[in-house]
């Protein structure tokens, strides 16, 4: 282990757990892992994607990767084993979010996986481009959200603040849910399939990248559809009103309907965001703020509100006085309407371009 090399724990270790594993040691984090499971971990080890079985009690950073049913119970574990920031990639949040009140702790989800199973089909490369939603409560640490929104960003993450309410309702529009709609159109083709055999042979690229999410674990998606049952009935019942509606339109032939319908889901589709990478497309903002708890918290939901990406983050101590400097960067072409929201807030933030 090189010297001054920061240390990680990774509390399971399966296709994220050693994901995220491979992620650090690729940037020179020295690994420690384990697994309720002796013969995972051990082949976590013989990949290389651990350095360590076992538990680091020095570890600056814990990932808690482990099914819903035993997540709440391993955070715990890995508070009272390790010494700084505890975070969890379970998709569901309110429901552990309350349950652990631990500055320690800061929720997470990245949204990000892979038809691998495993840690045979971990990827350093998983999460590049991925979003890793972060859902800090009023009582979580200020410095280790800011530190680990840097750890996240520099394995490629872009990282998003939200409360843990609101990302159980979105999560349940944009994953929950799409899920079990592939998961019903891929049943639906494969009953039809009983009477007409060459239907699945018929299945060419669309139908094979709608449904492309299927082919998960369905253990995962039982534990997600109890924990977040309300949300998803809700979208669920709002799906089956459009999917109503739809066929309505199509029964009546109302070509007008269908072409605002689809011409309304080209725009959006086209317009989902994407990252930037050139440095002149990046301003820098510095943001005057407080010393006091919550405040990182704030200002990132406040980012994540108006769609504004945060590329990176830093805090500048101020040597005097209760006040600090939080420093942000993010895309040009968004920190006009971002500048509104902090002024709006009672924020005084000044800008510097990068390039």
């Amino acid at each position: 282990m090189t010297k001054n090399a920061r240390r990680a724990q990774i509390v399971g270790t399966g296709l994220i757990g050693g994901s995220i594993a491979l992620a650090l040691r690729a940037r020179g984090w020295h690994i420690t892992g384990r697994d309720i499971d002796a013969k995972r971990a051990e082949r976590a080890l013989e990949l290389g994607v651990l350095d360590v079985i076992g538990s680091d009690t020095e570890a600056e950073l814990a990932f808690v990767a482990v099914p819903a049913s035993v997540l709440e119970a391993e955070i715990r574990k890995t508070l009272r084993e390790t010494k700084g920031i505890v975070t969890d990639t379970g998709s569901v949040k309110t429901t552990v979010a309350r349950g652990i009140d631990d500055p320690r702790f800061i929720p997470g989800h990245p949204m990000a996986g892979s038809e691998q199973e495993g840690v045979d089909g971990a990827s350093e490369e998983i999460f590049d481009g991925a979003v890793w939603v972060l859902t800090p409560t009023s009582g979580s640490d200020d410095f280790g959200l800011r530190d680990l929104q840097m750890v996240l960003a520099s394995i490629g993450c872009d990282v998003v603040t939200m409360t843990p309410e609101r990302h159980d309702a979105l999560v349940a529009i944009v994953s929950h849910v799409p899920h079990l709609t592939a998961a019903s159109l891929m049943c639906l083709a494969d009953d039809r399939a009983l009477d007409d055999a060459p239907l699945l042979r018929l299945a060419a690229g669309g139908f094979r990248d709608m449904t492309r999410v299927a082919a998960g674990h369905p253990e995962i998606w039982l534990d997600i559809c109890e924990e977040n049952r309300d949300a998803i009935v809700s979208v669920l019942d709002e799906f089956s009103a459009r999917i109503g509606s739809i066929r309505e339109i199509v029964a009546q032939s109302d070509r007008t309907g269908l072409t605002n319908l689809l011409s309304q889901a080209r725009k959006a589709r086209t317009n989902l965001p994407s990252r930037y990478v050139r440095p002149q497309e990046l301003v820098e903002l510095r943001i005057p703020i407080p010393d006091r708890k919550g405040q990182i918290a704030n200002i990132t939901m406040l980012a994540a509100d108006c769609e504004v990406n945060v590329a990176d983050i830093e805090i500048a101590h101020s040597a005097e006085g209760a006040q600090g400097v939080l420093v942000l960067v993010v895309a040009q072409a968004e920190v006009q309407r971002f500048l509104a929201v902090l002024a709006g807030q009672g924020y005084r933030p000044t800008t510097r371009e990068l390039a």
